[in-house]
């Protein structure tokens, strides 16, 4: 059963869907994201830092717990069009706290104004960059929310294909994995997502793939050769219309063998781990629970 503040954020994702126009404005859909994300500042023991690495803004987030070795990459959602560190800021020093690592927030490029290959370049980039200054792939986790969930396993596959060395483990928080938007629940699940709409989903894609095939496996990794990944846990919310983004990858990685971890939600909408309601921490929990477990 759902909790009774679960509840008011669904009627509150419900209305706030609602008002939004019809005509997609970009600039207002990042303003409104940002603001929506102040609402949820982190607690006073986390410490922030930002820094640059190899020209890419990003930050640390850390809570008093987090051990100096331990590093959890974690790529944002946002569509590839928006999102930031003040975005994900909240959720990263919860990933923090629940891991014990250090958690790595980098803004990679967004489109249109980057489009397609740029956000993963920044990813490998990043990466790259952790384990050329002494951080072990051992003590390293990747993952993501939504697009940065997709991107996530863009960024594996590109490393797969470099010979780098895999990440311990890999996290997926409702991952966009079809940028085609050919899920079942694109229409099972229309009524009851609170939040998410398939035809602004379906038309989105363009601004990052301009004219790609929306099946190149880079840009949905369902359709990718996903051999040798690392581990995953994928969790995904039964009333979200990129349900079946999430169960599909499972079902192609463990066809290929990966060991995958994934749990759907009752009555939890797209990436609710961000929103401060029991579900959410608990989602945080068992994702603490798991990295433990890779990384000991």
């Amino acid at each position: 059963m759902a909790s009774q503040e679960s509840i008011m954020i669904r009627q509150y994702l419900k209305s706030f869907s609602s008002n939004q126009t019809q005509e997609f404005n970009l600039e207002a859909a990042r303003k409104g994201l940002e603001a929506m994300s102040a609402l949820t500042p982190v607690a006073p023991d986390i410490k922030v830092e930002k820094t640059i690495i190899d020209g890419i803004q990003a930050e640390w987030v850390s809570a008093p717990n987090a051990l100096e070795d331990r590093v959890f990459l974690y790529l944002h959602g946002g569509g590839y069009i928006m999102g930031s560190c003040n975005t994900h800021r909240y959720l990263a020093s919860k990933l923090s706290r629940s891991t014990k690592a250090r958690v790595l927030v980098p803004e990679y490029r967004l489109a249109p104004e980057h489009p397609f290959p740029a956000a993963m370049e920044d990813a490998v980039r990043v990466y790259q960059w952790l384990i050329s200054t002494g951080y072990s792939p051992e003590k390293t986790v990747i993952g993501g929310d939504s697009a940065g969930g997709g991107l996530t396993l863009s960024t594996l596959l590109s490393l797969k294909d470099m010979g780098e060395k895999f990440p311990a483990a890999t996290v997926l928080l409702s991952p966009w994995t079809d940028l085609e938007g050919t899920g079942d629940s694109m229409i099972t699940r229309k009524e009851a997502d609170p939040w998410l709409s398939p035809e602004p989903t379906k038309a989105s894609p363009q601004l990052y793939i301009r004219d790609l095939d929306p099946r190149h496996p880079l840009v949905s990794p369902i359709y990718a050769d996903l051999e040798g990944l690392p581990p995953m846990i994928i969790q995904v919310g039964n009333d979200e219309i990129l349900l079946d983004d999430s169960v599909r990858l499972a079902n192609r990685a463990r066809e290929a063998g990966i060991e995958v971890d994934i749990k759907i939600w009752d009555d939890m909408w797209h990436v609710f781990q961000t929103f401060t309601i029991p579900e959410g921490q608990q989602a945080i929990d068992e994702i603490g629970e798991y990295v433990e477990g890779k990384l000991n």
